[in-house]
């Protein structure tokens, strides 16, 4: 070890004693009998392959930890596959990050997987304060050497450390910010951890402007220089300069309730007659802002918006009969519904929308005559892929002009569609009202930011037989039984996005209850009404 430091063994608990190093003392607690181990790698003249056993799992964990915990980056970057990249970050740990002393804890192994506590204390001008997390690390066999070494992640010094990003301490980059609801209710990480990556982002931009001041912070600073940091451990406060959002504390509280009962869920709920978002909610919550920032394909939520283009052009309307058989062929491929169901010829449009007939939508397609047409009407109607200025980093949808059977995969929400919950709930908000309204989460006054701007409104008549579909559908159609402990003037879609590889489809959903509309997804969720129905009520229900 490096300045003559010395490792005491004491009752299993590793112990180093400073000489002259300046770095601090630290403990590596290793659980179970074999504590106490050299902390090396066996070596043997033989290359082994396959996976590692247990004892060189054990082994390379305890050397690793044992060598991060002391100080010695360089040795620790030994027990690594990537030991160039590893050091300067292991070496960071106490240079950049100014953490000075930790017990680093390992919990049992799971196969190659070796979980571990951190607590440690970060010093910085005088300033100290504690700070504790969990990661874990996977050990695997070199691929030349055959000796077990720990898989090189930067998540493993911290579980939100990304690829080219460092951990830092000292006098934040912009100052705090206090951000309140359109109420003026507080809004912070901890009640809230969805917005979690939308403070760091609201920080970024507006910190400087909103009239506080920096605080001393242990953050993430990214590879990227447009994204912004990520504030991990506060050790003094700045004098936060408070920050108007159109978030609603009471919509995002439900928000955050709902998608934590499904893993991988997301939702976003937008006032109509405004584009105000007031709820953006996640699980997992750290991290990306999937609800805003995902891309994929919404299933039959999109419908929606085929439903306003086939309205405009006079192919259907609410109350007219249209033909939904049991499945279609159309240039080579083939479309059915769900359990291949069909309805009587007799049946209007609005029964096929409620019921979410797939095959009714594509048989339109010849009598569309223009397989641009879903992508004019996402664009020039419904505001998709107009390169949206909500106030943090989102994706504004995508429609591409496509021909074929891809064009017909559109119409249903399939093929080369990418939405995520913010573009639904803003195609259900513009459906609600007849007019594209951009959706925002802080106010446009606050720097005068230019909005997208649709080219052309919904006719009074197209929006009202969409309303009267979607209410249907939350009555008597799929949405019925998600929707049913909604109040007010209620309406809904639901939809189901089948993905290449996945077993069960995703579960879209989207409704309005009066002047707010909601839209979720739940990964690997199934039927629309099934999981991300649910979602979406009880946000309606929360800020209705």
């Amino acid at each position: 070890m490096r300045g003559g430091a010395k490792v005491a063994i004491v009752g299993g608990v590793f112990v180093l004693v400073a000489g002259g190093l300046g770095y601090g003392v630290y403990d590596v607690v290793l659980g179970g009998d074999e504590a106490g181990g050299t902390g090396t790698v066996a070596e043997s003249s033989e290359v082994k392959t396959g996976p590692p056993e247990k004892e060189e799992i054990q082994e390379t964990a305890e050397g690793f930890l044992k060598a991060w915990a002391s100080g010695d980056a360089a040795a620790a970057a030994l027990f690594t596959n990537n030991e160039a990249v590893s050091e300067p970050l292991l070496a960071g740990y106490a240079a950049e990050a100014h953490v000075t002393g930790a017990v680093i804890t390992p919990g049992a192994a799971v196969g190659a997987k070796v979980p571990f506590t951190v607590k440690a204390t970060v010093s910085y001008e005088g300033r100290t304060k504690p700070w504790s997390y969990s990661s874990e690390l996977t050990v695997v066999r070199g691929l030349t050497t055959g000796k077990a070494l720990v898989d090189w992640q930067p998540t493993v010094i911290h579980p939100q450390l990304t690829e080219g990003a460092v951990l830092r301490t000292g006098e934040s980059s912009t100052a705090a910010i206090e951000a309140v609801d359109h109420n003026g209710e507080v809004l912070d990480k901890e009640k809230y951890p969805s917005l979690g990556p939308i403070l760091d982002s609201l920080r970024e931009k507006y910190g400087d402007t909103a009239g506080g001041s920096p605080g001393i912070e242990t953050w993430i600073e990214p590879a990227d220089e447009q994204l912004p940091d990520t504030t991990l451990l506060t050790l003094a406060e700045g004098k936060p300069g408070q920050l108007q959002t159109t978030l609603d504390a009471d919509a995002q509280a439900a928000a955050e309730k709902a998608v934590k009962q499904y893993s991988g869920a997301s939702v976003v709920a937008v006032k109509p007659s405004t584009g105000s978002i007031r709820a953006v909610a996640n699980n997992p919550a750290t991290g990306f802002n999937a609800a805003m920032q995902g891309k994929q394909a919404p299933g039959s939520t999109l419908k929606i918006m085929t439903a306003a283009m086939l309205l405009e052009k006079g192919l259907a309307s609410a109350d007219r009969p249209i033909e939904c058989p049991e499945d279609v062929m159309y240039m080579g491929n083939s479309f059915h519904n769900l359990k291949g169901f069909s309805l009587p010829d007799t049946e209007p449009f609005t029964t096929s929308f409620a019921r979410s007939c797939n095959t009714a939508f594509i048989k339109k397609i010849d009598e569309v005559d223009d397989d641009a047409a879903l992508a004019k009407e996402a664009r020039d109607v419904f505001g998709i892929g107009l390169d949206w200025k909500t106030g943090v980093v989102s994706f504004d949808g995508s429609v591409p002009e496509e021909n074929g059977g891809v064009a017909a995969a559109q119409y249903i929400g399939q093929g080369t569609v990418q939405m995520n919950v913010l573009n639904i709930a803003s195609i259900t908000a513009t459906a609600r009202t007849g007019t594209f309204r951009q959706p925002v989460i802080v106010p446009q006054s606050l720097d005068g930011r230019q909005l997208a701007t649709a080219s052309r409104s919904l006719s009074q008549n197209v929006t009202g037989q969409l309303n009267d579909m979607m209410r249907a559908t939350a009555s008597w159609g799929t949405g019925k039984a998600a929707m049913a402990s909604v109040g007010g003037d209620k309406g809904a879609k639901t939809g189901s996005a089948e993905v290449d590889g996945q077993t069960t489809s995703n579960s879209w959903f989207t409704g309005f209850s009066d002047d707010l509309v909601a839209a979720a997804v739940v990964q690997s969720g199934g039927h629309g009404g099934d999981a991300a129905g649910p979602v979406v009520a009880a946000v309606l229900r929360a800020g209705s």
